[in-house]
């Protein structure tokens, strides 16, 4: 059994941790069948449950030795701040998630230690616990050390108000290593703004490397001072600078990237009171590239600079190289460059904007800059092979986690580069707009509280692509047909089960009169091993649509591997083209319920029940408005457990044409006169009308119907083309779907 990991020191006067469990952790209050409780396997007593808590909310100091679980998601509620003494170790794998703007940050105070044990496979990530996560949305990271710095002795940080500085030039913090912080930045005023990491005061006994700040309101890392070294630090849309060293830094950087900085992309100055202010910064940079935009220049120096040593820098898609302040703004920087203190060397400038300037600095000495070719931080201008895995927003990052639960009441977009764990429902209610871009991927668990569903007023917008579709899925290591829900969506279209109905799952209301209601678009999607079962009348299908209005476009959709249903029509109106149905566990596709709509290119494979099942009315075959429905271009490839076509519960008006029927033992199944006479009744009044149907490679015991009554012409055989290449995959699911 693994042992606790998150160890709780609470002395008696003074307070050194809270944690407390989520709502969704399970509380019991009889013994544990096994003798243990939750508290054996993480350290964290959620009150007496046999389950293990998995999230927690943090905040308070450190002042003994705290280790975080990566099997726990931490909710980071108000500062964290380690304390002189303190330990906080943060496992490989660990999310933290924070939430409070300028209240949520965390820090270590001068004397504590910080040890971020992430590694390439698994980063520590620092992130935003908002629905729609921005910059800004929390501080970040704070270390305070006692080395050197050019601001006094004793000096207090600019956020979280901690002392920093001293004499101790191998002071050590801790050890951060593969950490990813992200949408940090929390604004006090435009002069006191968080940072991704902000480095105050650190010695050189400290290690920082493999570090990434993504999507951050103000600068991305920042060294105030201190000895610390940064190697392998990302810098990805910084708000102002990407990487930032100021007020005496004496320090080595190696293999910096970074990508889209609003300001400079490396901001470099000595002492923003005191150009020449002592200790003079004195940095020594290796392997370093920035690709722009930038809003500054690549390098800023500025406010004195400093000593800069520079070498094998790769610079692109930049307007301006270095930027200098004038001689008379800036008259310290403009002297030490004249002295031949700021010295580059393999300079490479690569895809240049219009406009571009190597430098503006105005004074004489104009050979500081010394050109070359390089590499930069390894690959020029691609992101570089060491980021790979564990960063987010480069061309080769890993695949970042983030979980996905709860309501959407604005206006919330998924990101392609992060994979969504749904671990319950997750609602788009009444206003609220949930757009999911082409490549997002969302894993689920959880059975049947695991689903996505739009309520009446919701839309929801699905831009998948047909190289780079949406993909809804198992998050189990083995998957399989009904490991979680499915997607619902719920219109105000008409239905024939009452102006207003419950969805049959999720609980939702959905019917009205609003023909052309719009819930959205659904392009190119496809939907995996959905169908979970609360008993045998109440399951999910893949895609459930409930009153759904003709508003809304539905096309390019496969459920795959579906426990029930792979595609319903519950009434509505809307239209589904380009629909595919493979290995659905009860009807492939499904509508009912008055529905009143086109269905075109429509490709089913692997029915366990019918091919094609379509109905009015389960409890009145007569209920109107009858569904209505034109059927064109279809393929039906067998098995079917009921049929390519199972027309019943009072039918209704189908028009099919062009229906393609492969390697079935029964083309269309329709109940007897006495089980189901308003179908009946609907077949000898010609109704059902079915044209240029072909069956080919016919099973044993072949027959086209099964239909007693006297018309027995309702289906006109004819050669057809069904979806587009009769039995075989048609060419417009070429790319996206999955087992074709």
């Amino acid at each position: 059994m693994r042992k606790q990991l998150f160890t709780l020191m609470i002395a008696a006067a003074t307070l050194t941790t809270v944690v407390s469990c989520g709502e969704d952790d399970p509380i019991q209050t009889s013994s544990c069948s096994d003798g243990i409780q939750n508290g054996d396997e993480t350290g964290v007593d959620c009150g007496g449950s046999c389950q293990p808590c998995t999230s927690v909310d943090l905040a308070g100091e450190v002042t003994t030795e705290v280790t975080l679980d990566a099997s726990v998601t931490y909710k980071l509620t108000g500062s964290y701040i380690v304390k002189e003494g303190g330990i906080l170790r943060i496992s490989a794998g660990t999310r933290i998630e924070a939430t409070g703007g300028t209240s949520a940050y965390i820090a270590v105070a001068q004397g504590g230690k910080i040890f971020v044990d992430g590694s390439k496979e698994n980063p520590v990530v620092m992130t935003s616990g908002a629905a729609t996560p921005a910059a800004k949305d929390w501080g970040g990271l704070v270390v305070c050390g006692q080395a050197p710095t050019n601001v006094g002795n004793t000096a207090t940080s600019e956020v979280a108000g901690l002392t920093y500085g001293g004499n101790i030039i191998d002071d050590n913090s801790g050890s951060i290593r593969y950490l990813r912080i992200e949408y940090t930045g929390a604004t006090f005023n435009s002069s006191k703004e968080f940072n991704g990491l902000s480095l105050f005061g650190v010695g050189s006994g400290t290690t920082v490397e493999y570090v990434q700040s993504f999507e951050g309101g103000d600068d991305g890392i920042e060294f105030f001072g201190g000895t610390v070294n940064g190697k392998y630090l990302v810098a990805t849309n910084s708000g102002d600078d990407s990487i930032d060293f100021a007020d005496g830094w004496a320090g080595t950087g190696e293999y910096w990237y970074i990508s889209g900085s609003a300001r400079a992309g490396i901001e470099g100055s000595n002492n923003g009171n005191d150009g020449d202010a002592a200790p003079v910064t004195n940095a020594t940079l290796k392997n370093i590239t920035v690709v722009g935009p930038v809003g500054e220049g690549a390098l800023y120096y500025k406010e004195g600079g400093g000593n800069f040593t520079i070498d094998n820098f790769y610079i692109s898609g930049v307007d301006l190289g270095v930027k200098v302040k004038s001689i008379a703004d800036d008259p310290q920087a403009s002297v030490r460059i004249e002295n031949g203190d700021l010295k580059m060397t393999n300079v490479q400038f690569a895809e240049n904007v219009d406009g571009f300037a190597l430098t503006d600095y105005a004074g004489v000495n104009q050979d500081f800059i010394g050109q070359g070719v390089t590499s930069g931080a390894g690959n020029g201008a691609a992101a570089p092979d060491w980021t790979a895995g564990w960063t987010r927003g480069l061309s080769n990052s890993g695949v970042s986690k983030e979980n996905l639960a709860g309501e959407v009441t604005g206006e919330v977009t998924l990101k392609a580069d992060v994979e969504y764990q749904l671990t319950s429902s997750f609602i788009v209610k009444d206003g609220g707009k949930l757009t999911i871009p082409a490549g997002t991927v969302i894993k689920a668990t959880g059975g049947t509280s695991a689903y996505i569903a739009v309520a009446q007023g919701g839309q929801i917008f699905i831009d998948g692509e047909a190289n780079n579709p949406v993909v809804m899925t198992s998050g189990a290591t083995t998957p399989a047909p009904k490991d979680w829900g499915g997607l619902v969506v719920c219109g105000q279209a008409p239905t024939n089960v009452g102006s207003i109905a419950t969805s049959e799952v999720a609980g939702l209301t959905y019917g009205g009169n609003i023909v052309d209601d719009n819930s959205g678009s659904i392009r190119y999607l496809r939907i995996e091993y959905t169908g979970a079962t609360f008993n045998s009348s109440k399951e999910f299908n893949g895609l459930s649509l409930f009153g759904v209005g003709s508003g809304t476009t539905v096309e390019y959709v496969q459920s795959y591997e579906g426990g029930d249903d792979g595609i319903e029509f519950f009434g509505g109106t809307v239209n589904g083209r380009y629909l595919v149905a493979t290995n659905s566990g009860d009807d492939s596709i499904d509508f009912a319920d008055g529905w009143a709509g086109t269905g075109e290119y429509w490709y089913i494979s692997g029915s366990a029940r019918a091919g094609i099942e379509g109905s009015n009315n389960g409890n009145d075959g007569d209920a109107a408005p009858v569904t209505n429905a034109t059927l064109k271009n279809i393929t039906v490839v067998g098995p079917v457990g009921e049929g390519a076509l199972y027309y019943k519960e009072g039918g209704g008006n189908f028009t099919i044409d062009n229906f393609y029927i492969s390697g079935v033992d029964l083309g269309v199944k329709v109940k007897s006169i006495a089980d189901d006479p308003q179908a009946s009744v609907r077949i000898e009044n010609g109704d059902l009308k079915m044209t240029n149907v072909q069956f080919v490679n016919n099973a044993a015991g072949f027959v086209s119907t099964n239909y007693e009554g006297a018309n027995q012409s309702f289906i006109t055989e004819g050669t057809a083309t069904g979806a587009g290449n009769g039995a075989a995959a048609p060419d417009w699911t070429n790319g996206w779907t999955k087992g074709l």
